[in-house]
């Protein structure tokens, strides 16, 4: 099985399922997102596999959300913003056989595996 999550190292939830995956006996490919953000693409793409609205995964609580006053935001505008400023992004995103998930509660990620 494939496994790819979008890691934050500074982000507990992020730390904890990345422990889940390993001692599942996977090996994820991780993508430190905010090092090697994904594209305006590969964002509407992981929205659409995880069946979710593109504001679901864009963390509103970030204060940048605010600055850029992303509250009545488009889908379009949403992705544009999470593309330029990754810290946007909510995590952590895992991607399996079996689909994607925003897996917030770190728990969520069991679905995957």
């Amino acid at each position: 099985m494939t496994i790819t999550i979008y890691h934050n190292p500074n982000c507990g939830t992020s730390r904890t399922v990345l422990a889940t995956i390993r001692e599942s006996g996977q090996e994820p490919k991780v993508i430190q997102y905010l090092k090697t953000p994904p594209s305006r693409a590969e964002l509407q793409s992981l929205v659409k596999k995880m069946g979710v609205r593109v504001r679901d995964v864009v963390r509103s609580k970030e204060k940048l959300y605010g600055e850029l006053n992303l509250e009545n935001a488009s889908d379009d505008q949403l992705l544009d913003a999470m593309a330029a400023h990754p810290i946007l992004i909510n995590r952590p995103i895992v991607v399996s056989d079996k689909g994607a998930r925003l897996c917030r509660p770190a728990d969520a990620v069991k679905e995957l595996l």
